[in-house]
């Protein structure tokens, strides 16, 4: 039975943003993080390698729980449920994105990044959300004010988020989980040092939460 947005949100602190050039890092770069203990990874669809990246994660990392990131139109959409993603991940909203993505089952993280975008969403029945760009767009006292008149959202902040603020977001009640990139940096996958990505990625887990 497959998870709803809120359990896949529980499942890590750290939501590991990665952006894939090269297909073949695409299998050892997810085996790194989940071994480091980060399941649930967001392939964005900004590189000509992520779809396929997908499907070889999804065949060959059984562990792994992969989502699609910058769903930004029907078309993105629907090649990242052809790829098999498990779930979407969008940077912002429109209302043809969110109705066709509704109409697939298939688990919805949509971007907002103020509280008349989350009450937008919260009438259509979403209660787990992208707050993004996080940093960009108020941050930490952004979301503790949206989080006083609308507790009954689930955020998941992304943008700016670092291993030098990961916890004052982590710690938010509102906040599920955290995107953030900086485990699976450009220069360490070039490199292929995937033990210094799983060092990170079990890092990034005592960091959000001790």
């Amino acid at each position: 039975m497959s998870k709803t947005i809120h359990e896949i949100m529980q499942i890590s602190p750290i939501v590991p943003v990665m952006v894939i050039n090269n297909v073949e890092h695409a299998v050892p770069l997810a085996q790194a993080l989940v071994k480091g203990g980060l399941k649930v990874l967001e392939i964005t669809l900004r590189t000509d390698a992520a779809l396929e990246s997908i499907r070889r994660i999804k065949a060959e990392v059984p562990d792994a729980i992969v989502g699609a990131g910058t769903i930004i139109n029907i078309e993105t959409l629907n090649a990242a449920i052809d790829a098999g993603a498990e779930f979407i991940v969008s940077p912002g909203t429109t209302d043809t994105l969110i109705e066709a993505a509704l109409k697939t089952g298939v688990p919805l993280l949509p971007g907002v990044a103020n509280p008349s975008e989350a009450m937008r969403l919260l009438e259509r029945g979403i209660t787990a959300m992208k707050f993004f760009p996080a940093e960009a767009a108020g941050g930490v006292p952004m979301l503790k004010s949206i989080g006083a008149p609308i507790p009954q959202i689930l955020f998941c902040p992304t943008g700016g988020v670092s291993q030098k603020n990961v916890k004052n977001y982590y710690s938010l009640p509102n906040v599920g989980c955290v995107g953030g990139s900086w485990m699976c940096a450009a220069n360490l996958v070039e490199a292929e040092n995937w033990d210094e990505i799983t060092r990170l990625a079990a890092e990034a887990i005592e960091l959000a939460t001790n």
